[in-house]
Formats: structure tokens, sequence, C-alpha cells
């Protein structure tokens, strides 16, 4: 393995280096070592397809719900409907 010789400065809150910290050490690692495999194992490629395949389902399950609910409002307005004509009836 070559040895590490340049720097990449990263500016984190204090938060965030307070969980790297503790992720890292969690896995017996330094935090240098635990952000370069990390790093060298984000594949953005495969994060996008995943991301694409969630919002394709919010949208169709967003739509089913739309659709439901409008189902649901025209039988709310139906039966206002008729419940308004069986009043007028027994007046």
């Amino acid at each position: 393995m070559a040895t590490a010789t340049q720097r990449i400065p990263v500016l984190v809150t204090p938060a965030e280096k307070g969980r790297i910290a503790k992720m890292a050490k969690s896995s017996g690692l330094s935090m240098g070592e635990f952000l370069r495999r990390a790093a060298t194992s984000f594949n953005s490629t495969e994060d996008e397809k995943i991301l694409d395949g969630m919002i394709n389902q919010m949208n169709k399950t967003t739509s089913q719900a739309s659709a439901a609910i409008d189902r649901a409002l025209a039988f709310i307005e139906e039966s206002d409907q008729r419940i308004a004509k069986m009043e007028n009836k027994g007046r």
C-alpha cells in the first residue's frame, strides 16, 4: 500500500466530526482510514439508481393516493346530494 502524502481539507461541524469519530472508532479504524474507505466505496451511479427508483415509487403512490382521495370526495358529494334530496322530499 502506498504511503499517504496528500491532504484533502474537509470542513465539518463539531457534531459531524463527533459522529464520524464514533463510527470510525466502532469500526476499529482511524478517522482518516474510515473516511478514505467511505470515499472510495461511494458510487453515485448506484445511489442515483436507488433514488430514481424511490422517486418513481413515490410518484406512483402519490398518484394512487390522489385518485383515491378524488374518488372519496366524489362519493361524499354524491352522498350529500342524495341526503339533500331526501331532506327536500320530507319537507
